[in-house]
């Protein structure tokens, strides 16, 4: 008897990212053709996202702004058995959709991400990238760039998408891996390296270095937010 395959929400929140999404909701055209629903949710756009996301295919909604907010208005409005929690700067294979729905089905995972690659040549870049897929694999954690996806039936076991303004992917992944071990694809998913490049690289990963420690030993996800904000100037 085959395993049941399940049925896919694609859920992108989305803040003033016409530069961006066009490009992934065309290479998502092909897992709508399958069958996939998609879900862009809107934090408050001032530029074309939500025209863009109209014509290429998403259904829109919006929400107050926040990740965490805006994934889990995704998810409460989405109908699928699994969820593929997935950033508006994704850059993905076309039958990344078909690699979740397969691994769920064959493995009986509840969880997992896709291997990370960073659209950069710069040398320091791709260490990075190949540090965080190493890191996620040791530690059972995965960063929100690394396309998370899950079954409902998980997600609904803990409670959804944990509400606070920063790290609810680390929260998100330690929660899951109570559940049971995660399904980490080889294939790769690659995300913009701007915001390394914005702040510097070194900067970047020695602030997250940080931050992610302090999460570690019980630091508030508030203040947290607050000291990752005023690193960017904003």
């Amino acid at each position: 008897m085959s395993a049941h395959v399940p049925t896919l929400s694609i859920i992108i929140p989305a803040l003033d990212e016409a530069e961006a999404l066009p490009r992934l909701l065309e290479q998502l055209g092909p897992a709508r053709e399958r069958g996939a629903e998609i879900i862009v949710v809107d934090g408050g756009s001032r530029d074309a996202t939500v025209a863009l996301a109209e014509a290429g295919g998403a259904r829109v909604l919006h929400a107050e702004r926040g990740r965490a907010r805006q994934l889990q208005a995704g998810v409460d409005a989405s109908t699928g058995e699994a969820l593929w929690l997935l950033h508006a700067d994704s850059d993905i294979d076309p039958f990344s959709d078909q690699h979740i729905v397969w691994s769920l089905a064959e493995y009986g995972r509840l969880w997992g991400w896709f291997s990370l690659r960073l659209d950069s040549r710069q040398w320091l870049l791709r260490v990075v990238a190949r540090a965080i897929n190493i890191r996620s694999r040791l530690s059972g954690i995965a960063t929100g760039d690394q396309g998370i996806f899950v079954l409902r039936r998980a997600l609904q076991r803990i409670g959804g998408i944990p509400q606070q303004p920063l790290m609810e992917d680390v929260e998100l992944s330690v929660r899951l891996r109570q559940l049971g071990p995660p399904e980490v694809l080889l294939k790769r998913i690659t995300t913009s390296a701007r915001h390394w490049q914005r702040r510097g690289v070194l900067r970047t990963v020695l602030l997250m270095w940080r931050l992610r420690l302090s999460y570690a030993l019980g630091g508030d996800p508030d203040d947290l937010a607050q000291r990752y904000r005023a690193s960017s100037g904003r």
